[in-house]
């Protein structure tokens, strides 16, 4: 058996160290209410959080209580758009999913499905009315108008220094009557994030 040459050897060596200095990826599961910030950016705890606290806010406030009184029923409400002014790419669906499943959990009002949901639903009714029977077809023209919006934006503030950053965040939601466009609420949400580094990399 013929032997290694030096070469041979070190290039051995070389691998050996060079696959047991190789980085290693480890995953693990952690709860979904934990809340952890990596980046500092928005992320899924500052949407569940904000959209819990704003939709409490809302549902506690007078105009609910009114609208009961003077129509002896529960407000049908609609999620709007929720645009995003601030310097990040934000998932505003995300948010707006958080809302609607607070408001619809909630109780306390009644809900209708946003315009690209209803626009899929009334071409389901449409078709229908060609190929179900006439006993279990939907009715055209019965749908639940809604009778307040809630829509609102998402901004944010940047202020950086050497290794230092702080990171701020504004949600400002209004619930606006459909019928006249009166503001039976404004809402605010404010987020402040600082942020250290050990080298600059902003």
């Amino acid at each position: 058996m013929k032997r290694l040459s030096s070469i041979t050897i070190i290039l051995l060596i070389a691998i050996i160290v060079m696959v047991g200095c190789a980085p290693r990826k480890t995953v693990t599961r952690i709860s979904t209410d934990e809340a952890i910030d990596l980046s500092g950016r928005w992320n899924d705890t500052d949407s569940r959080l904000v959209a819990e606290q704003m939709i409490n806010d809302v549902l506690a406030r007078p105009w609910l209580v009114n609208f009961i009184e003077r129509n002896d029923s529960q407000p049908t409400v609609i999620v709007g758009t929720v645009r995003n002014l601030s310097s990040e790419h934000i998932d505003t669906g995300t948010f707006i999913r958080n809302m609607e499943r607070e408001l619809i959990n909630s109780g306390k009002v009644r809900f209708v499905a946003a315009s690209e949901a209803r626009q899929e639903i009334r071409e389901e009714r449409l078709d229908q009315q060609i190929h179900a029977s006439e006993e279990t077809a939907a009715r055209l023209a019965a749908e639940t108008g809604a009778n307040f919006m809630l829509q609102g934006t998402i901004s944010s503030i940047v202020d950086t220094e050497g290794k230092e950053q702080v990171k701020y965040y504004q949600v400002d939601l209004e619930l606006v009557n459909i019928e006249n466009n009166e503001k039976a609420w404004i809402g605010n949400k404010e987020i402040r994030k600082y942020i250290t580094r050990s080298r600059t990399s902003w």
